[in-house]
C-alpha cells in the first residue's frame, strides 16, 4: 500500500505540480495508447477531462486494427477462419482467461467470458439461488444497480416467492451515505437463517464504497448462505482473491474500468468447489459441453469442468476482439501498479476537493482507501443537472446522478495529475458562479 500520508505532505493546489507529477509518473505513458475525446472550443480543439471510466471506458488505440485484422480473415477464408485464420476462432475466447482470472484474483479454470453482466447474473443464480420455504431470501445493498434489484426480484418471483417479503436491502444508519460492514454482518448473521443467497456490488455503483468482500463472503458461509458479488464497479477497478476469499460465484461487464466497448462482452467466475458438480442446476447450451465432444453433436449434454460449461453459444469474435486488446494492457501494467496510481488519484482529488472554495462539494465515499476505489462521488448542496452541463462546457465529463451527486472517476490507465486538477478547478468555477 503507498504512504498516502507521505503524498499528502507533497501535494499542492498548484497547477504546475499536478504537470511535474505527470511527467514523472510511469503509467503516464500508458495515456497514449487509448483516445482521448477532444473538445472543440473557441477554434482551439484540446483533450477532455474524462472521468466517466466508471460508466464507459476510453478506447484502446489497438482496437481498431485488430478489428480489421478479423474481418480480413472473414472475408479471405471464410469458415475456415475457425481454424486458419490468423488468431483462430475456435478458442478464441480462451485468450481471455489468464488476464480475467488475473483481475479478480482466480485460476484460469474459474473465469469464462460471455454475454452480458445481467445476463450472466441469471444464469448463475439458476445454478446459486436455490429457495426453499426455510430459506428464501437474497439480500442485496439497497442503492444497488437497478439491473441487480430487477434482476433478484424476478428470481424470487420466478421460484413462487414474494419481493416486498423476501428481498432483504441493506440500508445505512440515519444521516449516512455508506454501510457499515460491522452493520451488513449483524444483518447476515441475524437473517441467515432464511437467507439463500446474499449478493452484493464489490463497489456500490452510487456511492463507490468497496465492501469487505472476504468479511462478508466468511459471514454468509458461516451462516449457510451462498455467496456471489456483482463486480461491474470493482473489475479492473480494486484487486481482489475471489478464489482465496471462497467466493461462489460473480459476474462483471468490460466496459467501465476494463475499456472494452458499450456493451462489451462480460465476464463470470464460478468457485473451483462448484465446477466438478455436474448435477447442479443449469441452463445448457452448445459451447458449453466438453470441446473434445462437442462436434460429436450428441444429444446428452456433458458439461466441462470450468466456468466454460456456464457458456450457452459460440463466442461473437468481433465483440471479444475489444476484451483481448484492452485486457492485454492491463495485464501488461498489472493491478498492483493500477491500484497504487488509483490511490494516488483519488487522494490527491480529495486534497483539492477540501479547500474551502469547494465548501458545496461533500465526498461521500469512503476517506478510508481501502474502501474505496477510483471512484469519488459528490454530494453538491443545491446541486442539479446544470452542474453537469456547465463542466461539459468547461471540457470535463463526469457522471451526474439525481438528484445532486456527481460521480467522478480517475481511472489510471488514461487520468493524470493534471486531469485532476483541472476538474476540481472548473467544478469550483461553477459551484462559485
Amino acid at each position: 500500500m503507498p504512504d498516502t500520508c507521505a503524498a499528502y505532505l507533497a501535494w499542492t493546489t498548484e497547477r504546475a505540480w499536478a504537470v511535474q507529477q505527470d511527467q514523472i509518473d510511469p503509467l503516464t505513458a500508458v495515456r497514449n495508447e487509448f483516445h482521448i475525446p477532444q473538445h472543440q472550443q473557441s477554434d482551439c480543439e484540446h483533450s477532455m477531462v474524462y472521468l466517466c471510466g466508471n460508466s464507459l471506458g476510453l478506447e484502446p488505440k489497438s482496437v481498431a486494427g485488430a478489428i480489421t485484422r478479423e474481418l480480413e480473415d472473414w472475408a479471405r477464408l471464410g469458415v475456415r477462419a475457425h481454424t486458419a485464420g490468423r488468431n483462430p476462432w475456435y478458442r478464441y475466447h480462451e485468450q481471455l482467461r489468464e488476464p480475467l482470472a488475473k483481475i479478480v484474483g482466480a485460476s484460469c479454470d474459474e473465469v469464462v467470458a460471455m454475454n452480458s453482466l445481467t445476463v450472466n447474473l441469471h444464469l448463475l443464480m439458476t445454478s446459486f439461488y436455490r429457495p426453499t420455504a426455510e430459506r428464501p431470501c437474497i439480500i442485496i445493498e439497497d442503492s444497488a444497480f437497478p439491473s441487480d434489484s430487477y434482476a433478484t426480484a424476478s428470481q424470487i418471483r420466478y421460484h413462487g416467492f414474494d419481493p416486498e417479503q423476501h428481498l432483504i436491502r441493506l440500508k445505512p444508519r440515519d444521516g449516512e451515505q455508506t454501510l457499515c460492514t460491522g452493520d451488513i454482518i449483524q444483518t447476515i448473521q441475524r437473517e441467515g437463517s432464511r437467507t439463500a443467497l446474499v449478493m452484493l456490488g464489490g463497489v456500490n455503483y452510487l456511492t463507490g464504497q468497496w465492501f469487505d468482500m472476504p468479511a462478508i463472503t466468511q459471514t454468509g458461509h458461516e451462516q449457510g448462505c451462498v455467496v456471489g458479488w456483482d463486480l461491474a464497479h470493482a473489475a479492473g477497478n480494486v484487486p481482489m482473491q475471489l478464489h482465496d476469499w471462497g467466493v461462489d460465484f460473480a459476474a462483471w461487464c468490460s466496459y467501465k474500468y476494463l475499456n472494452s466497448g458499450p456493451g462489451a462482452i462480460a465476464g463470470a467466475f464460478i468457485h473451483e468447489k462448484h465446477l466438478k458438480d455436474a448435477g447442479l442446476p443449469r441452463f445448457a447450451g452448445w459451447w458449453g459441453t466438453d470441446p473434445v465432444a462437442r462436434f460429436k453433436m450428441d444429444k446428452e449434454f456433458v458439461p466441462v469442468c470450468s466456468a466454460d460449461a456456464w457458456q450457452l453459444s459460440n463466442p461473437p469474435i468481433l465483440s471479444m476482439t475489444p476484451v483481448i486488446e484492452a485486457l492485454a494492457i492491463h495485464d501488461r501494467v498489472g493491478m498492483a501498479a493500477l491500484r497504487e496510481r488509483s490511490i494516488q488519484l483519488t487522494g490527491y482529488a480529495a486534497f483539492l476537493l477540501s479547500k474551502p472554495r469547494l465548501s458545496r462539494a461533500r465526498i461521500i465515499t469512503p476517506e478510508d482507501v481501502n474502501a474505496r476505489g477510483a471512484q469519488l462521488s459528490l454530494f453538491i448542496e443545491g446541486g442539479s443537472l446544470q452542474i453537469h452541463n456547465a463542466l461539459l462546457a468547461r471540457s470535463v465529463t463526469i457522471d451526474f446522478r439525481e438528484p445532486n451527486i456527481i460521480r467522478a472517476a480517475p481511472a489510471p490507465l488514461y487520468n493524470s495529475f493534471e486531469d485532476v486538477w483541472r476538474f476540481v478547478d472548473a467544478l469550483a468555477e461553477v459551484l462559485e458562479a
